[in-house]
C-alpha cells in the first residue's frame, strides 16, 4: 500500500533529480557560451585567419611549390609522409601564438575577475578556451583533404595511396596539435605576459615532441634511453603513422593533454585566493 509519505520522499527524489539536470544544463549552456565566444575572437578578428593563412601557405609552398625532400609532387611515392612529418614544426610556432592570449590577456586586462563571478566552474573556463583552439587548428587541417585528394588521383595506379597510414597519420597530427594546444593553455594561464606565454609553450612543446628523443638518442644512460624517448611526442606520433592505432599511443597523447590542463587548473583555482 503506499502511503502519502511515500510519494512525498517519491516527489521529493523527482524534483531533486530535475534541479540536478537543471544546473548541469545551465552549466553546460555557459561553457557552450563562453566556448562559442572564444570561436567568434578567432574568427571574429584577423587573429584565427592570419593562423590558418599562414599554415596553409608554408604548407602549400614546401609541399607544392618549393623544389625540395618535402614537395610531394616530387616524391617517389605517392603519400602524405612529407606532410605529416613538417606539419607539427609549423604547429610548434603557430599554436603558442593562438593560445599566448587565451588566460594570459584576462588576467593583463582584469576581466579573469569578471569570468569568475559567472555561474561556470574553473574546468569549464578550461575547456571551453581549450576546445576553441583545438576547433580552429582543425579548421586549419580542413583545408589539407586537397593534398589528400591530389595524390589519391595522382597516383599511378589511381588510389595506391596508403589510406589507413593516411587517416591515422591526421589523427596523430591531431593528438600532437591538440597536446601544443594543452601546453599553451598551460603556459597562458602562469604569466600575465603574451610573450612570455609564447615563450614557454614553445620551449615545452618542442621539448615534448623532439626534445626527450634527442636526449634518448645519445645512448648515454644506457637501457633509460628508451624511457626518455619514450616521453617524447615523436615516438608515439611515429607509431600513429603506421597505420596502426596502438591504445598506448593514443592513451599518451591523452595523458599530456589532461596533464596540462589539470595544471592550468591549478593555476587557475590559485589565482582565486
Amino acid at each position: 500500500m503506499v502511503t502519502l509519505h511515500t510519494l512525498s520522499v517519491d516527489v521529493l527524489k523527482v524534483n531533486l533529480i530535475f534541479d540536478l539536470i537543471l544546473i548541469g544544463y545551465n552549466s553546460l549552456a555557459q561553457m557552450r557560451a563562453l566556448y562559442f565566444k572564444e570561436i567568434r575572437s578567432f574568427l571574429g578578428s584577423i587573429i584565427g585567419y592570419i593562423f590558418i593563412l599562414i599554415f596553409l601557405i608554408l604548407s602549400g609552398s614546401f609541399h607544392w611549390i618549393i623544389s625540395m625532400d618535402t614537395n610531394l609532387l616530387e616524391g617517389l611515392e605517392a603519400d602524405l609522409i612529407p606532410f605529416f612529418n613538417l606539419s607539427p614544426w609549423f604547429f610548434l610556432f603557430l599554436i603558442p601564438a593562438i593560445t599566448m592570449r587565451s588566460i594570459a590577456e584576462e588576467r593583463r586586462t582584469g576581466t579573469i575577475e569578471l569570468l569568475f563571478t559567472r555561474p561556470i566552474s574553473d574546468i569549464k573556463i578550461i575547456l571551453a578556451k581549450y576546445f576553441a583552439s583545438v576547433t580552429l587548428l582543425i579548421i586549419a587541417l580542413l583545408p589539407t583533404l586537397i593534398y589528400y585528394a591530389s595524390m589519391h588521383y595522382l597516383g599511378s595506379p589511381v588510389g595506391i595511396i596508403d589510406d589507413g597510414a593516411t587517416m591515422t597519420s591526421y589523427l596523430g597530427l591531431i593528438l600532437i596539435g591538440a597536446s601544443f594546444v594543452a601546453i599553451g593553455i598551460f603556459a597562458s594561464a602562469i604569466t600575465s605576459s603574451q610573450i612570455v606565454a609564447f615563450i614557454i609553450a614553445m620551449f615545452l612543446s618542442i621539448l615534448f615532441y623532439q626534445g626527450f628523443e634527442l636526449i634518448g638518442s645519445y645512448n648515454q644512460i644506457g637501457s633509460f634511453d628508451s624511457v626518455i624517448k619514450y616521453c617524447g611526442m615523436t615516438y608515439h606520433y611515429d607509431g600513429i603513422k603506421r597505420g596502426l592505432i596502438d591504445t598506448k599511443n593514443i592513451v599518451y597523447f591523452i595523458t599530456i593533454i589532461v596533464l596540462f590542463i589539470f595544471a592550468a587548473l591549478t593555476v587557475l583555482k590559485s589565482l582565486k585566493k
